[in-house]
């Protein structure tokens, strides 16, 4: 029975965001609320469940999320990366434009949260089809994959980032491993899949013709560079470290994701600022907006804390764990399982993502799996099948001017492909590490 009413929340949960188009963090409250009461939580306990759920999720994960928001519109803002997508450009050549857009897009993606990467990248990649007189679909899409993967499987992107915290996982070990599957899933979604798709018929709205800024305004090329990565930089030093020598407290210090992102910030804010003939007054208007733009974001982070709490304050998680004891199914392929079937019924990767997180975290202790790699199978699950509930499906709808048909045929296959192949890139290195 318990789990009977476990799933019927979870189906109204789908409900309500999708047919009854309510806000994702009220219908995590509503359904929370719901669930406590249906699940046996004193009427006077659910608030504490709800209060205790929004803390113990957000915690430092809201430090993290608001900064790496802050130093992506930055990079968007600046003209960092439209300098790094010229200078891939001009490294690559006409011959290998598709790479060069795939390259860039991952580069970028790293720092952008996926809406802010997606309205930055799509002007770019008009520009060259406008320029070389080539199919849009088939030269966008493979930078499209690289900004829904990084937004999918990569630290400091806001589900990844919570996942990692809830499963107390090691962000730069999963960031690492994040790259080593994450590319593989690109070149097949990307290039290889796009190639298939010469066909389709996409004349870009004038609209959305890119606006040029002058190229004396633009930061330098290892400016732009340096200052986007500097996060990954980071983490990927904080975390190779310790295996090259002796563990040193400096190491965790400057390993932690708050003090990367705050450094990171702090580099670009005069990198990307003062040094470009910004004023320090015209960053900080930039960082006002950015959290605006992920405020809604933050709430839904904390609504799925919320529901998460609550099935471990009402024993849910208890019996779940007990019941998964006998299921033949491998714990990566269950996780990335949930995660894809929440994807499909929701729409927002990040809900997904954070929904199965809820689910699966107080079963890690029985399921003996490396947390980074379940981490990443989720986040792989959590992008399979965009179609007309997501948001950034209709946004490249739109976009490249496509019938439904296309639509599918393109973007939703894509997601799809970048889903199967990160699940079989995580089960392959868990036979490693």
């Amino acid at each position: 029975m318990t789990l009977l009413i476990v799933l019927l929340c979870i189906l109204a949960l789908v409900l309500l965001i999708t047919w009854g188009k309510c806000n994702a963090f009220l219908a995590f409250l509503l359904i929370s609320i719901a669930a406590g009461w249906l699940l046996g939580i004193p009427v006077n306990k659910i608030t504490q469940s709800i209060t205790k759920g929004i803390g113990d999720t957000l915690g430092s994960l809201i430090i993290i999320i608001m900064l790496g928001a802050m130093l992506g519109k930055l990079v968007a803002e600046s003209g960092a990366a439209r300098r790094i997508t010229s200078t891939m450009m001009n490294a690559f050549g006409e011959k290998y434009i598709q790479w060069a857009l795939m390259v860039t897009g991952f580069i970028v993606g790293i720092p952008l949260f996926y809406n802010v990467g997606f309205v930055l990248m799509v002007p770019l990649i008009f520009s060259v089809v406008y320029q070389y007189k080539l199919p849009a679909v088939y030269i966008g899409l493979p930078m499209l994959a690289s900004l829904s993967v990084t937004h999918g499987f990569l630290p400091p992107h806001p589900s990844p980032t919570a996942l990692v915290t809830q499963f107390q996982a090691n962000m730069g070990m999963t960031l690492l491993y994040g790259f080593i599957i994450a590319i593989p899933a690109i070149i097949l979604a990307g290039p290889v899949f796009a190639s298939t798709l010469k066909n389709i018929k996409s004349v870009p709205l004038q609209t959305f013709q890119p606006k040029q800024i002058p190229e004396k305004e633009l930061p330098g090329t290892a400016n732009s560079f340096l200052s986007s990565l500097l996060p990954v930089i980071l983490l990927a030093v904080t975390a190779i470290l310790p295996q090259l020598s002796d563990p040193h407290p400096l190491y965790a210090f400057f390993g932690d994701p708050i003090i990367v992102m705050l450094i990171s910030v702090l580099v670009a804010t005069f990198t990307l600022g003062p040094s470009t003939g910004k004023s320090i007054k015209a960053i900080m208007d930039i960082y006002s907006d950015a959290v605006k733009d992920v405020a809604m974001i933050v709430l839904i982070v904390a609504g799925a804390g919320v529901l998460k709490q609550v099935f471990v304050d009402s024993g849910v998680s208890r019996e779940i764990a007990a019941s998964l004891e006998h299921w033949s199914i491998h714990p990566l392929v269950l996780g990335w399982l949930i995660a894809a079937v929440i994807r499909v019924c929701i729409g927002s990767a990040t809900v997904a993502g954070l929904t199965t997180a809820g689910i699966i975290a107080p079963t890690m202790a029985q399921m003996h799996v490396n947390p980074s790699l379940m981490v990443l199978s989720i986040g792989a699950g959590s992008l399979m099948f965009s179609h007309v509930n997501d948001a950034g499906f209709w946004m490249y709808k739109e976009y490249f001017n496509l019938s439904i048909k296309d639509t599918l045929r393109s973007w939703s296959i894509m997601e799809t492909i970048v889903a199967v192949a990160g699940l079989i890139g995580v089960l392959v290195l868990s036979l490693f590490v």
